[in-house]
C-alpha cells in the first residue's frame, strides 16, 4: 500500500498533530483510534492490512488521525469543563483543519468516518455534529454517552458533544440532515456495551434516521479480530 506520514502544527490545539495516509484514490476514510490511542494504532493492530486490497485497487484511501483523549476526556487532573474545552479544540482541528485537507487531497466529498470503542464516540459525534461533510459513519463497539467522563458536571458544551443527549432533541430539519448519513452500528452480542449500541441504533430510528445495525452472534466482538473481520464489508 502507498503510505505517507505527515504532520503539522495545529493552531486549534496549539501542538503538532500527526497522521498516516494510506492509498492514492477512492473514497476517503477518516479513522479514529480507540481510547487514548495514537494515529498509528489502527495500523499497528493490522486493521489497515484487512483493507489493503481495497486501498490498492483505489476503492478507498485512509487517513489515520491522532487523538487528544488523554488531554481531554481521560484527563482527571482537569476540571470537567476544561476537559470538554480541550475536546472542542480537537473538534475544531478535525473540522477546520483535517477535513479541508482530506477533501482537497481526495478531491471527493463522500467522506466516511470510522471508530471502534471510544473511537466510535468520535465517529458518531463528528457525524452527528457535521452531517454536511460526513457521508458514512461506521461505529463498532461504541460509547455514545460521555457522562462517565464528567464527574457530574454538565453544560452546553457537554450537551452538544454527547450524541445520546442532543440527537433526541433534534427538530425535523436536524434529523433529516443526520438521515443523509449512512450509519452503521455493530458489535458482538456478548460485548459489555451491546445494549448501549442497540439503544443508539434505536435512538436513530426513533428520529427517523435509518441505520444498519449488527450484533454478531455468539462472540464478544469488542476487540481487533472482529473489527478487522467486519470493517471491510462497510467500505
Amino acid at each position: 500500500m502507498f503510505r505517507q506520514y505527515d504532520s503539522w502544527w495545529s493552531p486549534s490545539l496549539n501542538r503538532p498533530m500527526e497522521f498516516l495516509w494510506l492509498g492514492q484514490f477512492g473514497r476517503p476514510v477518516m479513522m479514529f483510534p480507540t481510547s487514548g490511542g495514537g494515529f498509528k494504532e489502527n495500523d499497528d493492530f493490522h486493521l489497515t492490512d484487512s483493507l489493503a486490497d481495497k486501498v490498492d485497487r483505489g476503492e478507498i484511501q485512509l487517513c489515520l488521525v491522532d487523538s487528544v483523549d488523554q488531554e481531554s476526556w481521560y484527563n482527571k487532573w482537569l476540571h470537567p469543563a476544561d476537559r470538554v474545552r480541550r475536546h472542542l479544540s480537537y473538534d475544531a482541528y478535525l473540522r477546520q483543519e483535517m477535513v479541508p485537507y482530506i477533501q482537497n487531497r481526495a478531491q471527493r466529498g463522500d467522506l466516511a468516518v470510522y471508530g471502534a470503542s471510544f473511537g466510535a464516540f468520535h465517529a458518531s459525534n463528528f457525524a452527528g455534529r457535521y452531517p454536511d461533510v460526513v457521508d458514512r459513519a461506521i461505529c463498532f463497539s461504541g460509547v455514545y454517552d460521555i457522562h462517565q467522563f464528567l464527574d457530574g458536571y454538565w453544560d452546553d458544551d457537554c450537551y452538544f458533544n454527547c450524541p445520546v443527549a442532543y440527537i433526541p432533541n433534534l427538530d425535523a430539519g436536524g434529523a433529516a440532515r443526520l438521515a443523509r448519513v449512512n450509519w452503521v452500528i455493530a458489535t458482538g452480542e456478548y460485548d459489555t456495551l451491546v445494549q448501549e449500541n442497540r439503544d443508539f441504533s434505536a435512538l436513530l430510528w426513533s428520529k427517523g434516521i435509518p441505520n444498519h445495525s449488527e450484533f454478531w452472534a455468539g462472540v464478544f466482538g469488542h476487540d481487533w479480530p472482529w473489527w478487522r473481520e467486519h470493517l471491510r464489508r462497510f467500505l
